[in-house]
């Protein structure tokens, strides 16, 4: 029985909630030291975690914003989130259930958003984006970061068909002119852009969302079948362990004189 999309996503992360609040690629890095270190500059008095997973972005922004709203599709990671703020006695962090393709915010309601590793799981990417940039002040900031795809064809196929064995609620990653694009026709202006390489542990990579043996088997065939080009670029090691991109991008919610 074929199901909304919300779905699949809420399906996926719900029973995971643990993992991703444990998950060292969640937890820390180098993207999410910069996220924190534009937070502090900025000091948002109402922030938004899109798409909060985990809760680590609203963790970071926890200390340096009057409040911060946790927003996911899945009930299940918001009540890690609380559980996870309460432990760390993180006071100013709320939680609402909602897809980012139609937040319940009030036009102009955070003068920060931050959303990390979340926009490949959206339905409708662009309307995301669009969400995000009316419930923005004007002028205020927003940070995102996810993985991206390298754009050349024989490469962009080996990720998404990865990705998308992994995890079936995976969408797409887009590329960082895509990215640019998009977020232009959104309302934002990029103010500057960071692309790191980031390692994946296959075996925690596959177990953190129980991907099943036939999928582990099907991902494994694909990295033994990949060109040496694509082998080279993902860095493909013996245990299946790979790299891949990843873009952080800080743009501005335009005032109505830019657009």
């Amino acid at each position: 029985m074929s199901r909304p999309h919300d779905n699949v996503v809420e399906a996926q992360f719900g029973s995971k909630a643990a993992a991703y609040v444990a998950s060292p690629v969640h937890a820390s890095g180098e993207d999410l030291d910069a996220l924190e270190a534009v937070a502090e500059r900025e000091r948002p008095e109402r922030a938004l975690d899109l798409g909060s997973g985990g809760g680590h972005v609203a963790y970071r922004l926890a200390h340096h914003a009057g409040s911060v709203v946790a927003v996911d599709l899945s009930a299940a990671m918001l009540d890690a989130v609380r559980e996870t703020a309460g432990q760390r006695a993180l006071s100013n962090i709320e939680t609402t259930v909602a897809s980012a393709e139609d937040l319940p915010f009030d036009d102009a309601t955070f003068d920060f958003v931050a959303c990390r590793f979340s926009t490949h799981h959206w339905n409708d990417w662009t309307q995301g984006l669009r969400e995000a940039r009316r419930v923005l002040k004007p002028g205020a900031t927003a940070m995102f970061i996810d993985v991206i795809s390298p754009g050349h064809a024989p490469f962009d196929t080996h990720l998404q068909a990865i990705e998308l064995l992994r995890d079936p609620s995976h969408v797409r990653n887009r590329s960082d002119g895509e990215w640019a694009s998009a977020l232009a026709q959104a309302g934002f202006r990029t103010r500057g852009t960071v692309k790191r390489r980031l390692r994946m542990d296959y075996q925690s990579w596959v177990d953190r969302m129980y991907t099943p043996h036939t999928h582990r088997t099907a991902i494994r065939s694909l990295q033994h079948l990949a060109s040496a080009g694509v082998a080279r670029y993902f860095a493909i090691e013996p245990d299946g362990s790979f790299s891949l991109d990843v873009l952080q991008i800080e743009a501005a919610a335009c005032r109505a004189r830019e657009l």
